[in-house]
């Protein structure tokens, strides 16, 4: 179980946790499924690569938007809501990659009686390249 991170204990520069994912075929293949998305950049790779020009077949960018959203709300916990989430996809991802999703507490404040932390997000890969920037505001429980 994710402990709870409250409004209280986070500052200004703090990191969130990196989820770090390799995404494989079948995930991908899953995610295609569930999603109703049946582009062949995304499970043919001799598409891809032939008719493409791809190295390898694509990971979703929507796959990964959905695990920088999984990094933010591990992190906030069952009592945390995410309540702005916002990105960019810039850059591809292939099978086998490891991605890591993570973030930084930019800002907190309190509006109209919910305590809010602002954060920059973003998925990358390698030593420096970045797949996927954007920002999040989420609203922390306070202690009592």
């Amino acid at each position: 179980m994710i402990p709870q991170i409250y409004f209280e204990d986070v500052k200004e520069g703090d990191e969130i946790p990196t989820l770090t994912i390799a995404a494989d075929q079948t995930q991908m293949f899953f995610f295609s499924a569930a999603t109703y998305n049946g582009h062949r950049i995304h499970y043919d790779q001799s598409w891809a690569k032939g008719v493409e020009g791809y190295p390898d077949i694509l990971v979703h960018g929507p796959l990964q938007a959905a695990l920088l959203a999984r990094a933010i709300t591990d992190w906030i916990g069952a009592d945390g809501r995410l309540v702005r989430y916002s990105i960019q996809n810039r850059a591809s991802a292939f099978p086998g990659e490891e991605l890591r999703f993570v973030g930084t507490v930019t800002a907190k404040r309190e509006v109209d009686g919910q305590a809010l932390v602002d954060l920059a997000i973003r998925g990358e890969k390698g030593d420096t390249e970045i797949l996927m920037p954007g920002t999040a505001t989420v609203a922390l429980p306070k202690r009592a």
